[in-house]
């Protein structure tokens, strides 16, 4: 799998910030129920890592992901612990080289054309738009579509199931990352039902007319 094909896997990509690794099974079980079978957790808290390595184990139909590498450090302990992609919220030249050792497709984090530019000179043509809303948005993302044609994005940050099919009509949008889908409130209540129906409906996503 390479970053292109990770892209047209869902329409969403959940990003799950978990504070109890134990939680982790059977909400990737709930998710990948509702039909989004990437899922990308963030390395925000402590159990990150472990929550990787418990989804790797124990759901093998997730296609699992570690969000917020921010150092070489983080790329190596998330392919360690099975992570099968890699997600930054920035880059920088050595994290860039740190992701592309691992052999993991990786969607490093822009928010400006500079940035995707100094990518792109690496050949990388897949990336994140993050923080999508307040780096502008679907205005951006449509203006950044002319001069560079060749990238495709998954922008998060701020983005809804309401705005998320407007997104999704852009042509240099693959899929969008959302952390609606697993409010806290259900995480804490183990609302595995809830959280399987907002998959669903995340999952019928199209693009806005």
């Amino acid at each position: 799998m390479n970053a292109d094909q990770l892209l047209d896997l869902a329409p969403v990509i959940p990003v799950v910030v978990l504070d109890d690794a134990d939680t982790a099974v059977p909400l990737a079980r709930a998710l990948v129920a509702g039909g989004l079978p990437v899922i990308e957790v963030t390395l925000r808290t402590p159990a990150g890592l472990a929550a990787i390595e418990r989804i790797a184990a124990e759901v093998p139909d997730a296609v699992i992901g570690a969000g917020t590498i921010v150092s070489p450090e983080d790329a190596e302990n998330a392919k360690k612990a099975g992570s099968r992609f890699l997600v930054s919220p920035g880059c920088t030249p050595a994290l860039r080289e740190a992701m592309a050792a691992t052999g993991l497709p990786f969607l490093p984090g822009v928010s400006s054309a500079s940035e995707a530019m100094a990518l792109l000179e690496h050949g990388i043509t897949v990336m994140k738009f993050f923080p999508a809303e307040a780096a502008g948005g679907l205005p951006y993302l449509k203006a950044l579509g002319g001069p560079l044609p060749q990238i495709r994005f998954c922008p998060t940050g701020g983005i809804t199931i309401d705005t998320a099919p407007r997104y999704l009509r852009l042509p240099n949008v693959g899929c969008v990352g959302g952390s609606w889908l697993t409010p806290s409130d259900a995480l804490r209540a183990g609302a595995w039902d809830k959280i399987e129906a907002l998959a669903q409906a995340a999952a019928a996503l199209r693009p806005a007319p």
